[in-house]
Protein backbone atom coordinates (compact mmCIF):
# COMPACT_ATOMS: atom_id res chain seq x y z
CA UNK A 1 0.00 0.00 0.00
CA UNK A 2 0.93 3.49 0.13
CA UNK A 3 -0.03 6.58 1.58
CA UNK A 4 -0.01 10.10 0.54
CA UNK A 5 -0.33 13.56 2.18
CA UNK A 6 -0.78 16.85 -0.53
CA UNK A 7 0.19 19.97 0.10
CA UNK A 8 1.01 23.69 -1.07
CA UNK A 9 -2.16 24.64 -2.13
CA UNK A 10 -3.79 28.13 -2.13
CA UNK A 11 -5.19 31.24 -3.59
CA UNK A 12 -3.44 32.75 -6.74
CA UNK A 13 -4.12 35.40 -8.98
CA UNK A 14 -4.59 34.52 -12.81
CA UNK A 15 -0.93 33.86 -13.99
CA UNK A 16 0.45 33.02 -11.17
CA UNK A 17 2.07 29.96 -9.92
CA UNK A 18 2.04 26.98 -7.33
CA UNK A 19 3.80 24.20 -6.23
CA UNK A 20 1.91 20.97 -5.31
CA UNK A 21 3.72 18.48 -3.37
CA UNK A 22 2.59 14.77 -2.25
CA UNK A 23 4.68 13.33 0.54
CA UNK A 24 4.35 9.47 -0.15
CA UNK A 25 5.68 6.37 2.08
CA UNK A 26 4.89 2.77 1.79
CA UNK A 27 6.13 -0.17 0.05
CA UNK A 28 4.55 0.39 -3.30
CA UNK A 29 6.76 2.70 -3.90
CA UNK A 30 9.45 0.51 -4.41
CA UNK A 31 7.91 -1.68 -7.35
CA UNK A 32 9.25 -0.67 -10.62
CA UNK A 33 5.38 -0.14 -12.19
CA UNK A 34 4.09 2.20 -9.95
CA UNK A 35 2.51 5.16 -11.35
CA UNK A 36 2.00 8.68 -9.39
CA UNK A 37 -0.06 11.39 -10.70
CA UNK A 38 -1.79 14.31 -10.13
CA UNK A 39 -6.06 14.68 -10.73
CA UNK A 40 -8.29 17.14 -9.53
CA UNK A 41 -11.90 17.94 -9.08
CA UNK A 42 -13.52 21.61 -9.59
CA UNK A 43 -17.03 21.95 -7.29
CA UNK A 44 -20.42 20.01 -9.22
CA UNK A 45 -17.62 18.66 -12.02
CA UNK A 46 -16.44 15.08 -11.99
CA UNK A 47 -12.58 14.11 -10.89
CA UNK A 48 -9.98 14.72 -13.98
CA UNK A 49 -6.54 13.18 -14.48
CA UNK A 50 -3.95 16.42 -14.34
CA UNK A 51 -0.63 14.58 -14.26
CA UNK A 52 1.22 11.29 -14.02
CA UNK A 53 4.40 9.84 -14.12
CA UNK A 54 5.85 6.59 -14.39
CA UNK A 55 8.36 4.90 -12.24
CA UNK A 56 10.85 5.36 -15.44
CA UNK A 57 10.05 8.94 -15.30
CA UNK A 58 8.04 9.30 -18.27
CA UNK A 59 4.85 11.76 -18.25
CA UNK A 60 1.48 12.54 -19.20
CA UNK A 61 -0.88 15.35 -19.18
CA UNK A 62 -4.46 16.30 -19.72
CA UNK A 63 -4.63 18.74 -22.86
CA UNK A 64 -6.04 21.46 -20.85
CA UNK A 65 -2.35 22.02 -18.56
CA UNK A 66 0.53 20.88 -21.32
CA UNK A 67 2.69 23.55 -21.69
CA UNK A 68 2.09 25.13 -18.30
CA UNK A 69 2.29 22.20 -15.66
CA UNK A 70 4.75 20.23 -14.98
CA UNK A 71 5.01 16.80 -12.92
CA UNK A 72 7.82 15.35 -11.34
CA UNK A 73 9.63 13.26 -8.40
CA UNK A 74 12.05 13.25 -6.17
CA UNK A 75 12.70 9.43 -5.48
CA UNK A 76 15.40 10.14 -2.54
CA UNK A 77 12.70 12.12 -1.09
CA UNK A 78 9.68 10.31 -1.61
CA UNK A 79 7.70 13.07 -2.71
CA UNK A 80 5.90 14.30 -6.12
CA UNK A 81 5.27 18.15 -7.19
CA UNK A 82 3.25 19.60 -9.26
CA UNK A 83 4.78 22.81 -10.68
CA UNK A 84 1.41 25.15 -12.03
CA UNK A 85 2.19 28.25 -14.10
CA UNK A 86 0.36 30.56 -15.81
CA UNK A 87 -2.89 29.65 -13.67
CA UNK A 88 -6.14 30.17 -15.33
CA UNK A 89 -9.54 30.43 -13.17
CA UNK A 90 -10.93 26.95 -14.71
CA UNK A 91 -7.77 25.57 -12.47
CA UNK A 92 -9.68 26.18 -9.50
CA UNK A 93 -9.98 22.98 -7.42
CA UNK A 94 -9.26 20.22 -5.03
CA UNK A 95 -5.85 18.76 -6.29
CA UNK A 96 -5.46 15.03 -5.14
CA UNK A 97 -2.32 12.90 -5.45
CA UNK A 98 -2.89 9.32 -6.03
CA UNK A 99 -0.70 6.28 -6.67
CA UNK A 100 -1.79 2.81 -8.62
CA UNK A 101 0.43 -0.13 -9.77
CA UNK A 102 0.07 -1.19 -13.68
CA UNK A 103 1.02 -1.09 -17.13
CA UNK A 104 1.03 1.74 -19.75
CA UNK A 105 -2.28 2.17 -21.35
CA UNK A 106 -4.98 4.72 -21.58
CA UNK A 107 -5.97 4.27 -17.93
CA UNK A 108 -3.47 6.15 -16.58
CA UNK A 109 -4.94 9.99 -16.51
CA UNK A 110 -8.22 7.67 -15.36
CA UNK A 111 -9.30 8.41 -11.91
CA UNK A 112 -11.53 5.43 -11.78
CA UNK A 113 -8.54 3.31 -12.09
CA UNK A 114 -6.52 4.62 -9.14
CA UNK A 115 -7.19 3.01 -5.86
CA UNK A 116 -4.80 5.23 -3.21
CA UNK A 117 -5.06 8.29 -2.95
CA UNK A 118 -4.34 11.96 -0.89
CA UNK A 119 -6.85 13.79 1.53
CA UNK A 120 -6.41 16.48 -1.43
CA UNK A 121 -5.18 20.68 -1.12
CA UNK A 122 -7.56 23.63 -2.26
CA UNK A 123 -6.18 25.36 -4.96
CA UNK A 124 -8.09 28.82 -5.96
CA UNK A 125 -7.22 30.93 -8.78
CA UNK A 126 -8.72 34.64 -9.02
CA UNK A 127 -9.32 36.68 -12.34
Amino acid sequence: QVQLVESGGGSVQAGGSLRLSCAASGYMLTYSNIYMGWFRQAPGKEREGVAVIRSDGRTDYADSVKGRFTISKDNAKNTLYLQMNSLKPEDTAMYYCAAEVGYGGSWVLKPKEYNYWGQGTQVTVSS
